[in-house]
């Protein structure tokens, strides 16, 4: 899917800053994703990419701005109208958050208990639905331990995707697999994307994953404390008014 044929912003930020006591983590942060896109944000290690990630997701409340989801804005939200805004939205986790002790089809059929009126025979139909969505039919009476770390990944995809999120947050999906498994869920990825047209907002340092997924980027940087640079992969591949950041999306040549 082309960006030009993405249209509206499902997530604004604005003004966005983000304190522990003394220490400032991001200011003046300012960006829009568009529906339908994968946006991802990069940066080096202490940037605040994690930090922003707990701020879209409804983990934190930042110091100060402004987070319009889909038309809500979460920054001013109670804790009951936080979870009815995030309930739309599914977060796959970094350590997945599988629980050990249940089947695939235990963790994706408890976020139908909860969140549903489904009965059991529509809820085993949803979870069979998730998992073929995600490559794991057949996995339903598995347990987290005896699968593979790719596997496992696409299993809490798929528990992520239970309540057909309006977005989808990853927090570094790649991280702890191989080259070839990676390159595996960089595909799911952009194919669920283009079939669900489901909005994408992804943490990442894998860098052949970030230019293969992604439709635009923010690059965050620990001493501007925010955005750095902006832009589709082509742009910020190819991009010479920062070193750091020229260096950051060519640095598998170096």
């Amino acid at each position: 899917m082309s960006i030009n044929q993405l249209s509206g912003d499902i997530i604004t930020v604005r003004d966005l800053k983000v304190q522990y006591g003394d220490r400032v983590i991001l200011e003046n942060v300012n960006f829009d994703i568009k529906r339908g896109e994968i946006f991802v944000i990069v940066g080096g290690s202490g940037c605040g990419k994690s930090t922003l990630l707990r701020q879209l997701i409804g983990l934190e409340n930042p110091t100060e701005g402004q987070i319009i989801i889909d038309g809500e804005e979460l920054t001013q939200a109670d804790e009951k109208e936080t979870v009815s805004i995030m309930r739309k939205n599914g977060v796959l986790f970094q350590f997945n958050g599988l629980f050990a002790s249940m089947t695939l089809e235990e963790n994706i059929a408890l976020i139908l208990e909860r969140y549903t009126g489904l009965s059991p025979r529509q809820i085993k139909e949803v979870v069979d639905l998730k998992l073929s969505l995600v490559g794991l039919s057949g996995f339903q009476n598995y347990k987290p331990a005896e699968i593979s770390g790719g596997m496992k990944k696409r299993a809490a995809l798929a528990r992520a995707m239970a309540l057909d999120p309006n977005i989808l947050f990853f927090d570094e999906p790649s991280s702890g697999l191989d080259p070839l498994t990676s390159a595996s869920l960089d595909q799911l990825i952009t194919e669920l994307n283009s079939a669900l047209q489901t909005t994408m907002v992804v943490v990442s340092h894998d860098l052949s994953s970030i230019l293969s997924i992604s439709h635009r980027i923010i690059m965050l940087d620990s001493e501007v404390r925010g955005i750095l640079a902006a832009g589709t992969p082509e742009e910020l591949s190819t991009y010479k008014d920062n070193e750091n950041v020229y260096r950051f999306f060519n640095r598998q040549l170096e």
